[in-house]
């Protein structure tokens, strides 16, 4: 069945401020994540890639780690060396992992649009997913995107919320932070403003709508 867009939602003059990965998008398939392990060459045990793959993200998301130091980081936990090339393929099977998207999440999207509410987004990403970010073709519903690793600050601290509340010019009270992780919300709460710690589109519109 094709997603429909349901009815608007007006959360005026609260803006409403979206998380990307495991919220807008959707977490890698099975397929994405046995495709970067296989290049990776830890098929035989990929618990050290992953455990390596999540230690290191931090620095990537804070924009202090380049791509080539985050694989050779990795690299090195996993006593294994990989060339340029390796580095260039790692990266973008780890990046189309993180590029498909929620149709349902899109609904709720394109409901508060319909409704006048104000959208941002704010995610901890490497500047690498900034034009995506930018330019896909969901990008015009937001008015700002704010990505970690152009900032240099990161969720959950107060920082990155306080920087993105000044940005739009709103009262802490008016920021309403949607997120898959509850320290990130918690951490949107901790300024001052609203959240929900997203776990389906569904529960997500229902809870807008009571806000609402």
């Amino acid at each position: 069945m094709t997603p429909t867009v349901p009815a608007p939602i007006s959360l005026a003059p609260r803006v409403v401020v979206f998380d990307y990965g495991e919220v807008i998008s959707r977490e890698p398939t099975a397929a994405d994540r046995a495709a970067l392990v296989d290049r990776a060459g830890a098929t035989a045990d990929a618990a050290p890639f992953w455990a390596s793959y999540w230690a290191h993200r931090l620095g990537l998301d804070r924009g202090t780690t380049s791509i080539t130091e985050y694989w050779q980081a990795v690299a090195a936990d996993l006593g294994t060396e990989w060339t340029p090339i390796d580095v260039h393929e790692l990266w973008a099977l780890d990046h189309r992992g993180w590029l498909s998207v929620d149709p349902g999440t899109l609904g709720v999207l394109h409901a508060l649009a319909a409704g006048g509410t104000r959208l941002a987004l704010l995610s901890n990403a490497g500047a690498d997913f900034s034009g995506w970010l930018r330019h896909g073709s969901f990008a015009p519903l937001f008015e700002r995107v704010f990505v970690s690793g152009e900032l240099g600050l990161v969720k959950p601290d107060a920082a990155i919320y306080e920087h993105v509340i000044d940005e739009l010019g709103i009262a802490a009270s008016d920021f309403v932070f949607i997120d898959n992780k509850a320290e990130n919300v918690e951490g949107a709460k901790a300024v001052g403003g609203d959240g929900h710690v997203f776990t389906d589109a569904a529960s997500l519109e229902s809870w807008l709508r009571g806000r609402a």
